[in-house]
């Protein structure tokens, strides 16, 4: 548990990723189902697969009425530790990091921790689509600082939650579309420190300015009740063009820092918000196709969660040596990218 005296940290320590695990709903809906509700809710058709077209999505998950964001970071929690053969009282820190939440307060990780029954100092940590990630970060430094032994980060997501399933007319669906592209689950994994490898890079990019391009507005001080801010709502094509326009500097920026080319990189995960963005990021960034793992098509944008199910389903197939590169992109808005190579 965390606290005084700091533990001891050997000055050249490594910190790395030691196991990983995810979680998906059961339930499974198509997109064209999703626009058939929509329509019949809403009372007017819309455009003949516009939602199939738009964001090249064919189905996600959605979490049942009994799973909420704890639901799904338990089960990812779960298969993390005993990945790593841990019994939960090993945990010192563990960090809830999602855009979702079970509710304003207390924070969900201790429902989190409440179910897992670890006994760790336990927190939230949000920052949209990057809240993962960022969690990763923070128990890095964490590590490094001597405040923890050993982290448990877990995220989990229930976008969906926040689709609008009435709209009004065209116009609302506009403002509402990007929430169309969501998908749930959960991700978890362990990070302690590690004797190769590890974090070798992290770096962020922040341009708040933009706050304002999307995001669910109600449940704090601005607008503490009501439906109408529980929804998504936003202008994709806005914080498209904000990503493209400031986010090759990033990784132009990782590259001159560590030496390493796409080559390099065993693997290359990205957030994936539809696919017809993912292609974009492919064409202006030059990175390889085959080094992507590609979930938005079958699991839609899984907000946070993305990179850890993503990195869930390559972890078996990586060996001590290998590199991945990790970018995040999140409202707000924010990029980030990580650099690790597996102990």
């Amino acid at each position: 548990m965390i606290g005084t005296p700091l533990f001891h940290r050997p000055a050249d320590v490594r910190v790395g990723i030691t196991a990983v695990g995810a979680a998906l709903p059961e339930q499974q809906l198509t997109t064209v189902d999703l626009q058939e509700s929509v329509s019949r809710a809403s009372g007017f058709a819309l455009p003949r697969n516009l939602f199939s077209t738009m964001t090249g999505i064919e189905r996600r998950r959605l979490a049942a009425d009994d799973e909420y964001a704890s639901t799904l970071a338990v089960r990812a929690a779960r298969q993390a530790l005993a990945a790593a053969e841990l019994d939960p009282l090993d945990i010192d820190l563990l960090l809830f990091a999602s855009a979702s939440r079970d509710m304003v307060e207390p924070a969900t990780a201790h429902i989190v921790q409440a179910e897992l029954g670890t006994r760790a100092h336990a927190l939230d940590l949000t920052n949209a689509c990057n809240s993962f990630l960022n969690g990763i970060d923070a128990a890095r430094s964490f590590i490094l600082a001597g405040r923890a032994r050993r982290v448990l980060v877990v995220t989990g997501e229930t976008p969906t939650r926040a689709m609008r399933w009435q709209l009004e007319s065209l116009a609302r669906a506009r403002a509402a579309f990007a929430g169309y592209t969501f998908g749930d689950a959960g991700a978890a994994v362990v990070v302690e420190a590690v004797p190769t490898g590890g974090i070798l890079d992290i770096d962020t990019e922040t341009h708040s300015e933009h706050w304002a391009v999307g995001g669910i507005l109600g449940g704090g001080s601005r607008h503490p009740r009501g439906d109408e801010h529980t929804y998504f709502q936003g202008d994709g094509r806005a914080l498209r063009g904000v990503f493209e326009k400031i986010g090759a500097d990033i990784l132009d920026r990782v590259r001159s820092r560590t030496g390493l080319e796409w080559a390099d990189y065993t693997r290359v995960l990205v957030h994936q918000v539809t696919l017809p963005y993912l292609e974009r990021f492919i064409e202006v960034t030059g990175v390889p196709k085959e080094k992507l793992e590609i979930t938005v098509t079958e699991l839609g944008n899984l907000a946070s969660a993305t990179l850890g199910v993503q990195l869930a389903r390559v972890h078996a197939e990586l060996r001590t040596g290998d590199r991945v590169l990790f970018v995040g992109l999140g409202g707000g808005v924010s990029l980030m990218t990580m650099v690790w190579e597996k102990a």
